[in-house]
């Protein structure tokens, strides 16, 4: 309800009439100009402003959790039939069909589509759809900035979480990945944790492609160069197994227990053989074995780590084998941050270790030859990536020292000035030899946790030729996309770094010939300055001898 008041006011209560006349002007102010206060006055100036309608945007990038798809296909053999003819019946499919085929549309239809399916026809008959155009350009200069975009983290599906140990592509540039899963804390796996590794597809990376349903945990694993259905691996418990993909998860065959390593298989590398089923391993027991996959009940031959001359066994943690510096050499990078050079073939097994590079120290966890200077190697331990060259015994090239410890690292397979290194703080950097040597031109924080693998492809086609797998500790693992400066060779880089190697390789052999120069004038200032111990001659001996005598016949007499 509405609350209202009315208020009536009677005329007597209005006043008097107001009556008003005509008056002359009256002053009632005089405001005189103030000189000094015109002085102080400023006219505004007048001035334009834009003003903009349209709200403000801007550009972020955010790695989002990866929606989990689900590819599905349905075959659809026979097509579309009217309801009255049964496609099971034969006769009644062909007398359809010779309906249709007399029908006036449709042969005008067959004829206008002809037309266009012959041009087509000759079209890539004529054309190469795969060609490279434009292949004898001069290779443009580095214009942009190296960089990497994060495409996609491949996460371990498994509800305990293992660390990615090792990754390693498919030789075919497909895009393939296999990784493996585990943890290598001694005594410290939890229980009921999973032993399955994966094979993942990048152009699915929701789900893995494959399994490796191994009984132990994997440490190591790699594709076969010949076979590319083959993967071989390495167990926790020094057993070397392999998979074959078109046999589906289930291990193939693997190393009997008692003529297995004792300790959990570090690494391992396919050999060059005739039928590309040998392969060669390393653990930290102590050893090297080379195997065959058509006969795993022992291997082929062992062999014991040890530097030439010395009685200590070093326990393996990464092997290095490349066909192009002898199908018989290797390198072992050592848990004592020692690298020994072998040879398989050598006369005398005691022979079989050629050389041994010390620097580290601690474990040495990567070995990479340079794929354009096999000469040189690159090796990843304690704060440290140290490039050497196999003739001699100190690094021609060492990083500085990093905040933490490096756990991995390789060269490009594409470049030969650039090499990767990962760290324990999460943190990838690469190194560019082509540009500076002081400092790497790209550090990337990839995760929180310690990076523990690091993959490069080496094949591929485009963007495929680009990626780059970096394993972390939680079990995930990163796929980059490298920025076309850091894959593509650069204008005479080839000849810049190998200028650059020889130059310090001599400069460390010139320094090696002043150190045994100086060593050896040492030893010579020393020989001279020495004081002899003794100066007496056998002449004196017997001069003395006969005073001796003399002086005590005298005193027995008396």
């Amino acid at each position: 309800m509405e609350v209202a008041h009315r208020y009536v006011k009677q005329r007597r209560q209005f006043g008097r009439h107001p009556h008003f006349t005509d008056q002359g002007a009256e002053l009632l102010l005089d405001l005189r100009p103030n000189e000094e206060h015109a002085k102080a006055w400023i006219v505004k100036p007048q001035t334009t402003v834009a003003v903009q309608a349209a709200p403000d945007m801007s550009e972020h990038e955010a790695n989002t959790t990866a929606v989990v798809l689900v590819n599905s296909g349905m075959a659809h053999l026979e097509g579309g039939w009217p309801k009255e003819v049964d496609h099971t019946e034969a006769e009644q499919v062909v007398r359809w069909r010779r309906k249709v085929e007399k029908d006036e549309d449709y042969i005008k239809q067959v004829v206008r589509l002809g037309a266009v399916v012959e041009e087509l026809v000759k079209q890539n008959n004529a054309i190469d759809i795969y060609e490279t155009y434009f292949e004898d350009l001069p290779p443009q200069q580095l214009c942009e900035p190296p960089s990497t975009c994060t495409l996609t983290i491949l996460r371990d599906p498994a509800a305990i979480k293992r660390g990615a140990q090792a990754l390693s592509w498919h030789p075919d540039g497909s895009g393939r990945l296999a990784v493996a899963y585990s943890v290598l804390e001694f005594q410290r796996q939890p229980p009921g944790m999973p032993a399955t590794s994966y094979v993942w597809n990048v152009a699915n990376p929701s789900a893995p492609e494959a399994s490796l349903a191994a009984p132990v945990p994997l440490v190591t694993l790699g594709f076969n160069l010949k076979d590319h259905n083959l993967i071989g691996a390495g167990q926790y418990n020094g057993q070397v197994t392999f998979f074959d993909l078109c046999k589906g998860a289930a291990p193939v065959d693997a190393s009997p227990v008692q003529h297995s390593h004792h300790a959990p298989l570090h690494d391992f590398a396919w050999t060059q053989s005739k039928a590309g089923s040998e392969l060669m391993s390393t653990s930290t027991d102590g050893s090297v074995a080379w195997w065959d996959l058509r006969k795993l009940g022992e291997p082929l031959e062992r062999l014991t780590l040890r530097e030439r001359g010395g009685e200590a066994v070093l326990g393996g943690m990464c092997l290095e084998y490349s066909p192009p510096v002898g199908p018989t050499k290797f390198m072992v990078g050592t848990d004592q941050g020692t690298i020994l050079a072998g040879n398989r073939k050598a006369k005398q097994p005691a022979d079989r270790i050629t050389a041994s590079y010390t620097g580290h120290h601690s474990a040495v966890y990567s070995l990479s030859r340079n794929p354009f200077f096999p000469k040189y190697f690159l090796s990843v331990g304690d704060w440290t990536a140290r490039v050497w060259n196999e003739d001699l015994r100190t690094p021609v090239s060492t990083t500085p020292y990093a905040p933490s410890h490096l756990t991995c690292g390789g060269w490009s397979p594409s470049r030969p000035g650039v090499f990767y290194t990962t760290s324990h703080a999460g943190v990838l950097d690469v190194w560019d030899y082509y540009f500076k040597q002081r400092a790497p031109v790209l550090s990337v924080r990839v995760a929180d946790r310690p990076l523990t693998a690091l993959a490069v492809a080496s094949g591929g086609v485009g963007q495929a030729q680009r990626l780059a797998g970096v394993g972390c500790a939680d079990g995930g693992v990163t796929l980059l996309q490298l920025s076309r400066g850091l894959v593509e060779m650069q204008d005479n880089e080839k000849v810049v770094i190998g200028s650059m190697l020889d130059r310090e390789t001599s400069r460390e052999k010139n320094l090696e010939k002043n150190a045994k120069e100086a060593r050896a004038k040492a030893r010579k200032e020393a020989a001279r300055t020495a004081e002899p111990l003794d100066h007496v001659t056998d002449e004196d001996l017997a001069e003395l001898e006969r005073q001796f005598f003399e002086m005590t016949a005298g005193s027995d007499t008396e």
